[in-house]
């Protein structure tokens, strides 16, 4: 973790290690004809994790709730929210093919269009989902395919809606009825003809990655990974992903929302928030759910930090990337602080006993996802 980068050497500093990428697959321009004094006037600092050859700013940015499962949305309200982003220096952004069926990332490419701001992010989407059929995206999340001429013709597709290669592309989730030395061979391949710099996994269990970094190089592994969900600190994922020199990037970092002290019950909920077909949003697990909430609270009061700053601080702590996701400037604000947020050895070991102490009540997905989860 680097400290102290100030905004207007951020861009020089994070993506000066890339050469230039030729017009057709976009991505960041390491060198913007702007002066060095004309591309910000903010002297205040961007703290930043180690991705690869790169430093990236910390938190990133997830956007699947501009498209899907928290209840209706407002593409103006998303760009609103996608410059304020760009504004403020959270630039690691995550997006899919599966967010709303493409929506996503046509979202996301349009305000490139739009602003011409593509350069000043690193943008990565995911594929592997079955969801452009007209199929609704919760339904093929339990339908996964891998092959690769798939995966080809999903980059193409990404490529289309964004407006520009992805820089990391990643497996959404593992397909079990393709092998995934045929589904990482096919990503390297992207990767060496130009149409991604970085590839990586979503989801995947410690032997997967060990035969996918066997295959070629793994930049990223995604996963759900919070103070509320800690099961690949426990099964040694996160430690494989360490030692392979794989980076970590946590979706979901506060627990769908659950740690960022918004929510009081389940009426806080929209009545087409996916969150109400999670087990461990059920009417009967979630009050038991709810313990954490109030200690961690508590702490952050201690710390004199909000509930998200605290969580997203812990995570930066452990060497991952959280992304986490809002349509609120106001709310992106607030977690893109928790980067600003440092925590003592004994802070540390306060908040990983609330951790051990409070584990969640049933699974983190229903029956079909579920089964997609490659532990």
């Amino acid at each position: 973790m680097t400290r102290g980068i100030c905004r207007c050497c951020l861009r020089h500093f994070v993506f000066g290690p890339y050469k230039k990428r030729t017009v057709t697959s976009g991505g960041y321009d390491p060198h913007p004809p702007e002066s060095h004094q004309n591309r910000a006037t903010d002297s205040s600092m961007v703290k930043t994790q180690p991705f690869q050859d790169l430093q990236v700013p910390v938190p990133g940015f997830g956007a699947m709730g501009l498209s899907m499962a928290y209840g209706p949305t407002d593409d103006t309200e998303s760009h609103k929210t996608l410059q304020k982003a760009i504004d403020i220096g959270c630039t690691f952004w995550d997006t899919a093919v599966l967010y709303g069926a493409g929506h996503n990332e046509s979202l996301i490419g349009d305000f490139f269009k739009k602003t011409g701001t593509r350069d000043k992010v690193f943008i990565a989407s995911k594929c592997g989902f079955d969801c452009l059929n007209g199929q609704d995206p919760m339904t093929a999340m339990s339908n996964v395919t891998n092959k690769p001429e798939h995966i080809r013709a999903y980059i193409e597709g990404t490529k289309n809606r964004l407006g520009s290669y992805p820089d990391l592309y990643y497996l959404h989730r593992i397909d079990p009825n393709t092998p995934i030395g045929e589904s990482v061979a096919t990503l390297d391949e992207l990767r060496k003809a130009g149409k991604t710099k970085y590839i990586g996994l979503s989801e995947c269990g410690v032997e997967t990655l060990r035969k996918a970094c066997s295959v070629a190089k793994i930049d990223a592994l995604q996963i759900e990974y919070s103070p509320w969900e800690t099961t690949y600190e426990e099964n040694g994922l996160i430690a494989a992903a360490k030692e392979l020199g794989v980076a970590v990037v946590a979706y979901s970092p506060l627990g769908r929302g659950i740690l960022s002290g918004s929510i009081k019950s389940l009426d806080d909920l929209g009545e087409t928030d996916f969150r109400r077909m999670l087990p461990r949003w059920s009417p009967v697990n979630f009050p038991n759910n709810m313990r954490i909430v109030d200690e961690f609270r508590a702490l952050a009061e201690k710390k004199g930090t909000t509930p998200s700053q605290l969580a997203l601080a812990w995570l930066i702590a452990q060497g991952a990337i959280p992304i986490p996701g809002t349509r609120s400037g106001t709310r992106l604000e607030e977690n893109f602080k928790g980067g600003d947020v440092d925590l003592s050895e004994e802070e540390l070991k306060e908040l990983r006993a609330l951790i051990e102490k409070a584990k969640p009540v049933g699974e983190r997905y229903m029956d079909g996802p579920l089964q997609q989860l490659d532990q």
